[in-house]
């Protein structure tokens, strides 16, 4: 048989272990002890084993209980990260939303026969045409879709006709959108008003007449 042999920390580690032990067994009182200290106190006997049952319960519970904070403990904090998470980014895309503008020089009214490159500012109703507000948006976010809206406003102040449509995924921070209106030789005729919203906030709007 090889002799063993054990390095200088393993030896440290062994003989740490050793008085360890030793003291535990020291500190452990046998059934006979425990009668023995109970009879002394002028307790009954017959009571211990119910006690030891009780005391291993109660040390259960207590175990039982301290995994259940650290559960609660641990679910709480993984809720504050996922709210602290979701506002963070709720807060990210509030600001870029708020990043979106249009650019006024390059928002403008026109028929789709034109292709948007004569811009309108008389609509004649008798004709039906369809006509087209487009705007470009500036900072928009690449790889996002946008909902947009637009109200057409007739010379009541009364809100003729309303668009509520979602952009295609963008590709490029100038963007360019657009919504539509057909008119007829009932609407209204006199000065008009087109908006266009991005949620619930305006950012475009042009004045035409309708004759």
């Amino acid at each position: 048989m090889t002799e063993e042999r054990l390095t200088q920390a393993e030896f440290t580690q062994l003989v740490g272990e050793v008085e360890r032990l030793s003291q535990l067994r020291d500190e452990e009182i046998n059934r006979e002890q425990m009668q023995q200290i109970l009879q002394e106190l002028n307790l009954p006997t017959d009571l211990v084993d119910e006690a030891m049952m009780q005391l291993q319960r109660r040390e259960a519970l207590e175990a039982q209980q301290k995994r259940n904070k650290l559960i609660t403990v641990g679910v709480v904090s993984g809720l504050v990260v996922v709210i602290a998470a979701s506002f963070l980014w709720f807060q990210t895309q509030r600001q870029t939303l708020k990043n979106i503008y249009a650019n006024p020089g390059q928002s403008q009214l026109t028929l789709e026969t034109n292709s948007g490159k004569k811009t309108l500012t008389v609509v004649d109703s008798q004709q039906n045409p369809e006509v087209f507000y487009r705007v470009t948006l500036q900072d928009a976010p690449v790889g996002k879709k946008l909902s947009l809206g637009c109200d057409w406003i007739n010379p009541n102040g009364e809100i003729s006709h309303q668009n509520s449509y979602q952009t295609k995924q963008i590709n490029k921070e100038v963007w360019p959108t657009y919504c539509r209106y057909q008119f007829n030789p009932s609407s209204p005729v006199g000065k008009w008003q087109v908006k266009m919203y991005l949620g619930d906030r305006s950012i475009s709007k042009t004045e035409f007449t309708v004759k």
